[in-house]
């Protein structure tokens, strides 16, 4: 079968892709058993801090920081097509753990900030020394982000900004928080919608609550109230934050690509070494044809998405728009994850069912993918609209 490394690397890239392959097997699998059950508790399923920080200490080792980061900001400066071959080995396990910096936020970075904001945050931020996260989503904005309330105002030679986020990642650990607001309501998203970074701690920053989602992750609700910033806070250009926030978008969704390729690949796995071993009436289930068609459409389709996230990260690579394919592997390697993993779910009859296998876990967490960095539905709804328009 296709694999990462079957793309067409030179040998230096190979040989990264296979040093993550390793560690993925030597440090983080060994951490699984734990993980589910900590799921099965109810709890985060996350590293400790305690757990967390040999494994940092290993990445710098063996050179596996700031993959993507620039050279100038003493990062690899490796290109999207690598990247896609990273995250897929880290996502055949689903013991979470990123080589920081975040890649989405770190590129919305490198194409907004200001010189002093590099220095202040994106080279920190690139070195591992610090952490964000970004608030798009409202209550009434999910799918939509055109169509966001928070506000931001001038008073005097600040800005005043009051609303609500909702559905944010990460927030507790986060050192500073990319944030979305409007400060052009006649223009929206076409000229009314600026980012700001804002530090950990600011006065009129509150965390409301916390949200268990699927797959032991959590998310945060936000309010705004009377949170004062400086010019300083602004990332880019007064309302034209929604521009490098799609760049965002892009990067994570190639990234979600690649990692449904990583999570169906490990659950193909299973499934494989499950039915060749087990028996019923006397018969191998790998035997069995309906077995055989799930493990063939399996391999035809992991192979397709891993050929589709490649072409767009080389296409992103070359500086052309790859929005309207992202948004085609975002809606098409969700829904191959899922089918992949309930195969694997179902191969593997009540042992299936249980929190004693991570495919439970795999599966909650694609059914999340479907929903955020933009619902399946949505995403239809965007390729169409592109496609009609190519034809107009």
């Amino acid at each position: 079968m296709q694999t990462a490394l079957d793309a067409e690397y030179a040998e230096e890239e190979r040989m990264l892709i296979e040093l993550v392959q390793s560690f993925v097997e030597k440090e983080l699998m060994p951490f699984e058993k734990v993980i589910m059950e900590r799921e099965a508790r109810g709890e985060e399923a996350k590293l400790l801090p305690e757990e967390q920080a040999p494994l940092l200490d290993k990445c710098r080792e063996l050179g596996l920081f700031a993959l993507d980061a620039p050279e100038d900001a003493g990062g690899a400066g490796l290109p999207a097509s690598v990247m896609m071959g990273v995250h897929e080995q880290l996502k055949r396990t689903i013991t979470p753990f990123i080589f920081p910096p975040d890649s989405p936020n770190l590129h919305m970075l490198m194409a907004a900030a200001s010189p002093e904001q590099k220095l202040k945050y994106m080279e920190p931020y690139a070195r591992g020394e610090m952490k964000s996260c970004i608030a798009i989503s409202e209550p009434q904005a999910g799918g939509d982000p055109a169509q966001m309330r928070t506000r931001a105002t001038r008073e005097g030679k600040d800005w005043v900004i009051n609303g609500r986020k909702i559905w944010v990642s990460n927030v507790p650990s986060a050192d500073f928080i990319i944030l979305m607001a409007v400060t052009d309501t006649n223009l929206g998203a076409r000229g009314g919608i600026t980012a700001f970074i804002v530090d950990r701690g600011t006065p009129g920053f509150i965390i409301e609550r916390e949200i268990p989602m699927l797959g032991g992750h959590r998310t945060y609700e936000l309010i705004m109230d009377d949170l004062r910033l400086s010019d300083s806070q602004v990332l880019g250009t007064v309302g034209q934050g929604f521009a490098p926030m799609q760049k965002r978008l892009t990067v994570r969704r190639l990234e979600m690509g690649a990692s449904c390729v990583g999570i169906a690949s490990r659950a193909l796995e299973m499934m494989c070494q499950h039915t060749q071993q087990r028996e019923t009436f006397g018969q191998k289930l790998a035997d069995r044809q309906a077995i055989q068609w799930w493990v063939a459409d399996a391999a035809t389709k992991i192979h397709a998405t891993r050929l589709m996230v490649m072409d767009a990260a080389r296409k992103q690579d070359r500086g052309e728009d790859v929005r309207t394919v992202a948004s085609m592997i975002k809606v098409f390697a969700t829904e191959m994850a899922q089918e992949t993993v309930d195969h694997a779910m179902q191969s593997f009859g009540a042992m299936g069912m249980t929190r004693e296998l991570p495919l439970s876990i795999m599966s909650q967490r694609l059914r999340l993918m479907q929903i955020y960095e933009g619902p399946t539905e949505v995403h239809r709804m965007v390729i169409a609209r592109r496609t009609l328009g190519q034809y107009a």
